[in-house]
């Protein structure tokens, strides 16, 4: 995409002390970059140059608040919008019946990759119209699909670039071990997608399989991987409520020391645990030795958590009375435990997660009620932080081209423009602060990405009494 020349204009900026986010600002906007932030001129007073006010490069933000564009840091990519085929066949909705639903739909993805690459297409259009301009996109395989839902990722990666970075990461939902010795088995398939041209992530779900230890085999393989072939690795982890489980979590924090200790690991690759539902389970003690292991200050671990409140509220908990908060407050483990923590949307339209849209903010109000938590520094620090907590950098170049570089912000204003930084963001025109966007985000939305529009999304009400 060729960067653009941008000025946003009269618009409020995500900042703490109150006097600075009452007032209206222009951010300027030169080759994709920002390169001025001050105080608006107001619209009725003309620019220094004495040029027109208004600049086809120009957008009057009149007062809405302007935030980073957003991101998807955990979400698939082929399974979307399936209930239209699969929905009349969900009798109980708990997740094993969501295994053998998809599973079944599976089957038809080798048969119709023209489904396939427009349910995607759809996924990402909408992505792009609610302010998100980058994705870590699953994409199955195993010997059901092969290798065609990675390769139509790829495809669609490529098509739809103009409008953002689409991080492909070939994904097993099915077990791997034991290891068939049939030559398309789900290990072999992985083996082959991990070479594609394009993929800069692996990842599995090791609780799939039949055993623990074959789940901490499964680890293992995919870290084994993501070192080889020099990419980031992706767990669907621990996603049970079962006290009597194995916190795999702690496994994978072992087997992660080892390899940086023994130089089996690639400095710029970071492992991402998604749901992670039993950890919910931990107390004080827990969470503290999960800080201590992961945030020393000479060798901090690379790894991140990824709560995902719309499928995990709806699968979890489901036999137990009362049913509990089943997904990772992101809100008291931020503040009280001092654990990063990120929140995305995961499936839309599916028999896992049939509810809500591929909309990043529409988690917020849903955090609010769930965490309890609706307070502008709640806002601040905790809802809007964790939909950004995985800052994708496709601007900083990295040892391996493919590889770009996913990792948490730690910057006491991370909410904010820099001068020099891409100029990604999300305007929301009828939301004023950060908790309004919070509370009650506007379906209004501008997609600004390497300074250039790339997606105008407007609520219409037609008025018969004024035409």
């Amino acid at each position: 995409m060729i960067p653009g020349n941008l000025i946003i204009r009269n618009t409020h900026l995500p900042f703490h002390n109150p006097s600075q986010a009452a007032t209206l600002y222009d951010v300027v906007c030169e080759a994709g970059v920002v390169c001025g932030i001050a105080e608006a001129r107001g619209m009725n007073k003309p620019p220094d140059d004495g040029s027109d006010v208004l600049q086809a490069g120009d957008i009057d933000a009149q007062g809405g608040i302007l935030l980073p564009s957003l991101c998807h840091a955990h979400i698939h990519l082929d399974k979307c919008f399936l209930l239209d085929t699969c929905g009349d066949k969900l009798v109980t909705g708990d997740f094993t019946e969501a295994l053998r639903v998809t599973a079944e739909a599976k089957t038809e993805f080798p048969l119709n990759l023209d489904d396939l690459y427009d349910r995607g297409r759809r996924l990402i259009l909408e992505s792009v119209e609610s302010g998100v301009t980058c994705m870590r996109a699953h994409v199955e395989v195993d010997a059901t699909v092969a290798q065609h839902c990675v390769r139509t990722g790829l495809r669609l990666k490529q098509d739809l670039a103009r409008l953002g970075d689409v991080q492909i990461a070939v994904f097993a939902q099915d077990p791997l071990f034991p290891i068939p010795t049939t030559g398309d088995s789900n290990y072999a398939q992985m083996l082959t997608a991990v070479t594609l041209d394009g993929v800069e992530v692996v990842g599995s779900a090791p609780y799939v399989e039949s055993s623990t230890d074959h789940a901490k085999q499964n680890i293992r393989f995919i870290l084994d991987l993501a070192f080889k072939h020099h990419l980031h690795a992706d767990f669907h982890l621990d996603y049970n409520l079962d006290t009597s489980q194995e916190p795999l979590i702690w496994y994978l924090l072992e087997e992660l020391q080892d390899r940086i200790r023994t130089n089996r690991w690639h400095g710029d690759s970071h492992v991402c645990v998604g749901h992670a539902t039993r950890l919910t389970l931990f107390g004080n003690e827990e969470w503290t030795t999960f800080r201590d292991t992961t945030s020393t200050e000479d060798a901090p671990l690379p790894i991140t958590l990824v709560g995902l409140p719309q499928s995990d509220l709806y699968m979890m908990g489901r036999n137990f009375s009362p049913v509990p908060r089943g997904t990772l407050d992101v809100v008291k483990i931020k503040q009280r435990h001092g654990v990063d923590v990120a929140m995305a949307v995961n499936n839309v339209g599916n028999a896992f997660t049939p509810q809500g849209p591929p909309d990043p903010l529409a988690l917020c109000p849903l955090g609010v009620a769930v965490f309890q938590a609706g307070t502008s520094a709640h806002a601040y620090t905790s809802h809007l932080s964790s939909l950004l907590l995985f800052a994708f950098q496709p601007h900083v170049p990295s040892t391996n081209p493919t590889v770009q570089h996913w990792h948490p912000n730690h910057d006491s204003e991370p909410l904010l423009p820099r001068l020099g930084s891409p100029a990604d963001f999300v305007l929301a025109p009828k939301n004023t602060s950060v908790q309004s966007v919070v509370t009650s985000p506007s379906y209004d939305r501008v997609t600004i990405r390497a300074g250039r529009i790339v997606a105008r999304r407007v609520g219409v009400v037609w008025n018969e009494m004024t035409g």
